[in-house]
């Protein structure tokens, strides 16, 4: 299997190759040149471990790792780490609707998910490509990420890594949680501006030729840890895989029966790996895109117009708080026919006037989805009936799918739906208290913490009782402009 860039298709690089440069040197995304078979009668048959699930779905995409290489990356990924036994949990609520818990790892979010495994796909890639200098990875996050990648990285030899959030822009839990990050390799910078401002100002770092051989002098090369990384993204796969498998072992499914899977998402990297999945032979109908009021992704999807000249919007879902949503361009590369030219085209378009349109061959492509967006209000609506009527607290992000399902069950086929629940509601306790129980909105955010642990009957998570009185580690500041000068 060897991976090509979606804006240089001459380009052919290894697994590992990819991994290990993160982005392509000319801002391209790494992606597959074909999509792999998966074999589901094989992991039907077998006992159902996720650990097992991930190994079947990486081996077939980096098929440069030796199984021994693969199974040491996925054995100390998944490990006691999690608080759940197989990683993730299928909550089941009335209708055939799925939660899929993806926040049992050590942030509580789902980035968990893939930032356990891509320091070891990393260090093991650099052995096999017999690199010497030392890997600096670079993220912007739009509050998840951040935290997940610093503790995957946290004092692994060999690299060191920087997190850029927007001042502000983040929920006082996700922003506790990364300022308050120990380890002698992090570091943690706020930047003046929003989350398209911290991606954009890595991307062009990324892209900066003479900083990257200045770098590579002084013995550092740059990586990613975002999901434009191909092994951020190829984890994300095993999960959609796993819930399938669990329904067919647990809840009567028939193998080859198809279901429907709502993703919140705002960089795309979530739902694009469910596509990646149903491309491999997954039984999914529609992929359902949740936007929240940065409804960028459901006008493009509703009018084939990717437009992020809008008004920027802060709401009560801040890791959805994006308009440039860097995943797409791996499923404009497919929906181009594969073609970089194309593709070079549209995010020259998209550089220069903000914007990009489809045409009808493209658009027709992207039938597999469905959009739609859920305002603040309507999140908050999702959050009280999810509680009411089922006794489970979601938080902000899964409620933003959940109430877009709503808004489109009248336009979906009648199957089982799977919700990638992305985040534990404590992260976002402050909007789930004002859901549920508005009287409790004047306590502070530590006191609603303990008010949600018992609303929620569910024990406060070990990641956010540790950041109650931990140092605050990582104080700087700084201008979109600064990026590079805190980078060297």
């Amino acid at each position: 299997m060897f991976y090509t860039s979606t804006r240089n298709k001459n380009l052919k690089v290894t697994g590992a190759e990819a991994i290990l440069k993160g982005l392509s040197d000319e801002g391209g995304l790494f992606v597959p040149t074909t999509m792999p078979t998966l074999d589901l009668s094989s992991l039907i048959d077998a006992p159902l471990s996720y650990r097992n699930v991930a190994y079947e779905v990486l081996k077939l995409f980096l098929t440069d790792y030796t199984e021994e290489e693969l199974r040491y990356c996925v054995d100390n990924a998944y490990d006691e780490k999690f608080d759940v036994p197989d990683k993730v949990v299928m909550k089941e609520t009335k209708g055939d609707v799925y939660f899929l818990e993806l926040f049992h790892g050590k942030t509580i979010a789902f980035k968990d998910m893939a930032l356990s495994i891509l320091p070891y796909l990393m260090t093991t890639a650099a052995k096999k490509c017999d690199l010497k200098e030392k890997i600096v990875i670079l993220t912007a996050t739009s509050g998840d990420t951040g935290k997940a990648a610093l503790e995957g990285f946290l004092d692994v030899p060999g690299t060191g890594i920087t997190v850029f959030y927007p001042y502000g822009g983040v929920s006082k839990v996700q922003e506790l949680q990364m300022v308050t990050t120990k380890g002698s390799n992090t570091k943690v910078v706020a930047i003046k501006g929003n989350f398209d401002d911290a991606q954009t100002g890595v991307k062009n770092i990324f892209n900066d030729s003479a900083l990257k051989q200045e770098m590579k002098e002084k013995g550092f090369v740059f990586s990613s840890a975002n999901s434009i990384n191909i092994g951020r993204l190829l984890p994300q796969i095993a999960y959609y895989v796993y819930s399938y498998l669990y329904l067919v072992k647990n809840k009567g499914l028939k193998a080859g029966e198809s279901i429907n899977v709502v993703v919140p998402t705002g960089n795309f990297g979530n739902i694009l790996a469910a596509y990646f999945a149903k491309r491999m032979g997954l039984p999914v109908d529609k992929l359902v895109c949740a936007s929240n009021k940065n409804r960028v992704l459901t006008d493009f999807f509703e009018e084939g117009i990717y437009n992020r000249n809008r008004d920027f919007y802060l709401t009560n879902s801040p890791s959805m708080d994006i308009l440039i949503s860097s995943n797409l361009e791996r499923l404009l590369y497919f929906a181009a026919g594969e073609s970089d030219e194309k593709v070079n085209e549209l995010m020259k378009s998209l550089k220069e006037t903000g914007k990009y349109e489809l045409d009808e061959k493209m658009q027709n492509f992207m039938s597999d989805f469905i959009a739609g967006s859920a305002d603040e209000e309507e999140t908050l609506a999702a959050i009280k009936n999810v509680y009411e009527t089922e006794d489970y607290v979601i938080d902000t992000h899964t409620a933003v799918g959940r109430a877009v399902l709503s808004k489109l069950e009248g336009r979906l086929e009648k199957k089982p739906v799977v919700i990638a629940s992305t985040a534990s509601p404590y992260k976002f306790a402050g909007a789930v208290i004002k859901a549920i129980a508005p009287e409790y909105n004047e306590l502070t955010d530590f006191e609603k913490l303990d008010k949600l642990e018992i609303l929620s009957k569910v024990e406060k998570p070990l990641a956010v009782k540790e950041i109650i009185n931990a140092e605050i580690r990582h104080k700087t500041v700084c201008e979109i402009s600064e990026m590079k000068d805190v980078i060297l």
